[in-house]
């Protein structure tokens, strides 16, 4: 149940005390007959199973999802019924595109900080095997008209005025809607003007494969895997089946220009690919850990969101909102221990390590006297990246933010810094800081 505000209590400290995701798949594979719903109700069940929270302590599930099922729009609602989770607790969906579950994650910190729940499972959720395809509007339009229909013959006037191409389904483009752009024609356009190269991009990639699979190899990224169990068969699914072991600078140069053609440097092999997936956490008040005896991962400290135009700056969102965060911790770059950013492109990645080590970036676009700086590499998405583990939309956020707690505690640092880019122009930055 919901807790009552307390308006004493308003600086309450929140805690992630627990993280994991369902193993990552490319889309139509592993989990190609599977709805939102069933991967929400996984990774919830899973999370459950993984931690000494039982269901009915929880007091909301919040999930972030972009491309919803009308069936299930709530699907933080639905999954979590499905998991087992109480009628009486409370669940909600929040979009917020491809930081859909950042925005959940800090929706629970904010609730926890004001006194209104001291625990709460967020997290985030998305299939590409199974987008909503529809029909084209006249035909829409016409078929709710039909339901009026009293006789047979009614249905004459169903067709006329209808061509043969507009029977055909639509399916969702993956496109701003303000501009009309594709988010690789956004990002071709602003690797040629911050001047990425193909080969930095196409390196860059490489780089993320390489560490996705040592990081599988090693065993780092078993923390925070809950095995999926799926249907008919209920066969396991263990790994993340997205990252590319045995690709290499050669295969990489090989691929064409997808989106601006011919001269674009954005390729399959160097963007993040169609995937499906589940992730969740467990954010609780620093007390309750402390009543129930649990010790967190880390503390959730200071957070941000900014908006840009996504006309020309789509992609930028954590060169605007990594400066921001910093400066409301008081840290500075070189006080961060781990840095994990989310991968939508190499080209957009390295668009924004290079504006926040540019001054002229800095005094033009962040009223900033010098630059940000450089992000050392030996600390930035040392266990693979977006590009490699994949990027279900809604559910990358809080893949993020477990890989950075596992990184501080495994690599014995103090701070990470988690940032994204999302859809709209939009971006998110926010600071941990390891608990013990």
């Amino acid at each position: 149940m919901a807790k009552q505000a307390d308006q004493n209590n308003s600086a309450r400290t929140a805690v992630l005390v627990e993280g994991g995701r369902i193993p990552f798949q490319r889309s139509g594979t592993g989990y190609q007959d599977m709805m939102a719903y069933d991967l929400g109700r996984m990774v919830i069940e899973g999370m459950l199973a993984k931690s000494t929270i039982s269901a009915d302590q929880l007091d909301r599930v919040i999930m972030g999802c972009v491309i919803q099922d009308i069936n299930t729009s709530n699907v933080a609602r639905e999954a979590a019924l499905g998991a087992g989770v109480p009628n009486a607790v409370p669940a909600h969906t929040v979009t917020m595109a491809c930081i859909s579950s950042n925005q959940a994650a800090t929706s629970a910190v904010e609730m926890i900080r004001s006194g209104q729940a001291d625990i709460i499972l967020a997290g985030g959720v998305e299939t590409m095997s199974d987008i909503p395809i529809r029909l084209k509007k006249d035909v829409r339009q016409k078929l709710l008209e039909a339901r009026k229909y009293k006789k047979p013959t009614d249905w004459l006037k169903f067709f006329k005025g209808l061509s043969p191409s507009d029977i055909l389904p639509e399916i969702p483009a993956i496109a701003e809607y303000s501009t009309g752009e594709t988010m690789g024609e956004s990002c071709d356009k602003m690797a040629a003007r911050f001047g990425i190269s193909r080969e930095a991009q196409d390196a860059y990639a490489l780089r993320s494969h390489q560490s996705a699979y040592k990081a599988t190899v090693d065993g780092l990224l078993d923390e925070e895997l809950l095995p999926a169990s799926v249907p008919p068969d209920f066969d396991l699914i263990e790994q993340d089946n997205t990252y590319r072991e045995d690709t290499s600078m050669k295969k990489l140069e090989k691929l064409n220009p997808a989106f601006v053609k011919p001269h674009g440097t954005i390729t399959a092999g160097n963007s993040s690919a169609f995937t499906d997936g589940a992730s969740a956490s467990l954010i609780m008040s620093e007390e309750k850990a402390d009543q129930l005896d649990i010790t967190p991962k880390a503390y959730v400290r200071d957070y941000t969101y900014v908006a840009q135009n996504p006309e020309d700056e789509l992609l930028l969102g954590p060169a605007y909102a990594t400066p921001q965060v910093l400066d409301m911790a008081g840290l500075q770059l070189d006080d961060i221990d781990v840095f994990e950013f989310h991968e939508a492109f190499a080209g957009q990645i390295l668009t924004v390590l290079k504006a926040l080590d540019s001054d002229k970036f800095a005094k033009e676009n962040l009223a900033r006297d010098s630059k940000v700086g450089e992000i050392p590499m030996d600390k930035f998405n040392l266990w693979g990246g977006s590009l490699s583990l994949g990027h279900p939309f809604g559910a990358t956020g809080t893949r993020l933010l477990t890989t950075a707690a596992h990184r501080l505690k495994h690599e014995d640092g103090t701070f990470a810094l988690v940032a994204a880019c999302a859809a709209g122009g939009q971006g998110h930055a926010i600071i941990l800081e390891r608990y013990a």
